[in-house]
């Protein structure tokens, strides 16, 4: 697999890379399928697993860990992991690596403390994400995380000077419609409700996650617009100043409970994979993204809350009545309909057809003809499906 450099050119993934010119258009095609269905899975079942994982290991009876620490070993885990990948980059050349490191990290600083306000939204998004999921279903936090890309919309509406096409409006509509209704459906009592768990609490702390995760996903574009950095190089800056927070945020809200009790304190085999998942998964997903478009991102997110329903099922005892699954259906088709490129909402909210096929317009003569839309959407705000560890340069 190519991998993006500061530069922007890509590098093969080895001696024995063959490029795609050289391949046949049905294998080139077939390959391309097959990455696409690969992405589509990896998207899927991260986006499943960590909200299940987190909501298994935050009912458990027993000792329970603390999610501050968690946050902070996934920050240092994936630090070490960007590093490890800049590493192979320099070719494991330590020397390379130092220099790299202290020019981009500390010659160019000012580029590297842009990088503290998105990392402490980021890290009390982590925290709040802990909280959420510990106060409610796994199912109804995966609906109304949704949310975030109503946030995200509004943000770079509001910041950027951003244009949304009518579907796109009329899309967040049906998704805050939607989670309304999967909050009225659990404030009336739908489902069992363990006894320290708080319904409002949860209501909150996802809220506010998706606020900051809307604003620091467009503040982060907003100021880093045009300057240069490879993906892996901005996660590690994003690791070290979210390790950093994450210590600060630990001693400010159980300091005196870690110091006594210790720092892994009710650490289980599911709670490491949970770090783990949140470590890694999100570095995982910003090699295979680049393979789906955002119509697929859509559906991943679709086929995920289908995914936590039916785990939250069988394993937490969830019941889900018709007002969850109209709310829950809203939801679902919103994010399908927001996820459509610009061409394709056009197309469907137009009411007129030409003779010479779908998506189609014939220019009037001694017109010059529109300029085309991008194929590719390379900014946050208009990706609210990328996770927060997918950096656009």
């Amino acid at each position: 697999m190519a991998t993006v450099g500061s530069g922007g050119s890509t590098a093969a993934a080895g001696p024995g890379a063959v490029s795609a010119g050289s391949l046949e258009p049905g294998t080139v095609s077939a390959a391309h399928r097959r990455l696409k269905y690969i992405s589509l899975a990896v998207l899927v079942v991260q986006n499943a697993s960590l909200i299940l994982s987190i909501r298994y290991t935050r009912t458990l009876p027993g000792d329970r860990f603390f999610a501050t620490t968690a946050v902070v070993m996934a920050e240092v885990l994936k630090g070490l992991t960007c590093l490890l990948l800049l590493f192979a980059q320099k070719r494991g050349n330590v020397k390379h690596l130092v220099l790299f490191l202290h020019e981009a990290v500390l010659v160019q600083y000012v580029d590297t403390f842009k990088l503290a306000v998105p990392s402490l939204i980021y890290t009390l998004q982590n925290n709040l994400q802990y909280v959420a999921i510990s106060n409610l279903p796994a199912a109804t936090f995966q609906v109304t995380y949704q949310l975030k890309i109503l946030t995200t919309a509004l943000f770079s509406v509001l910041m950027l000077n951003r244009s949304l096409s009518r579907l796109q409006w009329a899309s967040l509509m049906l998704l805050f419609m939607g989670v309304a209704i999967v909050q009225a459906q659990q404030a009336g009592g739908g489902g069992p409700r363990l006894l320290d768990q708080n319904p409002g609490v949860g209501l909150a702390a996802v809220v506010a996650s998706c606020l900051s995760s809307g604003f620091a996903g467009v503040y982060f574009e907003k100021i880093l617009k045009g300057s240069s950095g490879s993906v892996w190089l901005r996660n590690l800056q994003l690791g070290l100043f979210g390790t950093a927070l994450g210590l600060v945020g630990l001693w400010w809200a159980e300091g005196t409970a870690v110091a006594h009790r210790g720092f892994f304190f009710g650490y289980t085999p599911a709670v490491w994979g949970v770090v783990l998942n949140q470590a890694f998964g999100g570095l995982l997903v910003a090699v295979v993204v680049k393979y789906a478009d955002n119509i697929l991102k859509g559906f991943a997110t679709s086929l995920s809350i289908v995914l936590s329903t039916v785990a939250s099922i069988r394993l937490f005892g969830f019941h889900v009545d018709p007002l969850f699954a109209l709310g829950a259906g809203l939801v679902i088709g919103a994010v399908y309909l927001y996820s459509l490129p610009r061409g394709a909402a056009k197309a469907i909210t137009s009411t007129s057809t030409s003779a010479s096929g779908p998506c189609t317009h014939q220019q009037p003569p001694g017109q010059p003809p529109p300029p085309q839309l991008s194929s590719h959407r390379g900014d946050l705000s208009t990706e609210p499906f990328l996770p927060k560890s997918v950096l656009v340069k």
